[in-house]
């Protein structure tokens, strides 16, 4: 995993920010929600839940399937992405690469 894709993953995780080449990670504390945007592009949503204590994180590929982004998302929890002749695959299965709600 390089390290930008850590300091990303660290940041959105635990409410912090980072801007730093291709990544920006911030946390919205009037909606409790991180964000984390590659090329502008917000990949990644994590509602945090303090009541539930069931953290809802949503990704999406913004359209674009590179491995970057691949990599960026493949370090979240509960996300496995592999991709076989052109097709991605999240957690098993076949995926288009629009909204996904994880709970974490």
């Amino acid at each position: 995993m390089r390290k930008i894709t850590e300091e990303s993953r660290n940041a959105f995780l635990n409410k912090g920010e980072i801007n730093k080449q291709n990544m920006r990670v911030f946390y919205d504390k009037y909606d409790n929600t991180s964000r984390m945007l590659l090329h502008g592009n917000c990949i990644a949503t994590l509602i945090f839940d303090a009541t539930n204590k069931r953290d809802m994180l949503t990704i999406n590929n913004c359209g674009w399937q590179s491995n970057t982004t691949k990599e960026r998302l493949n370090s979240l929890p509960g996300v496995h992405i592999v991709q076989n002749n052109f097709t991605w695959y999240l957690n098993g299965k076949e995926w288009n690469g629009e909204n996904f709600n994880i709970f974490i």
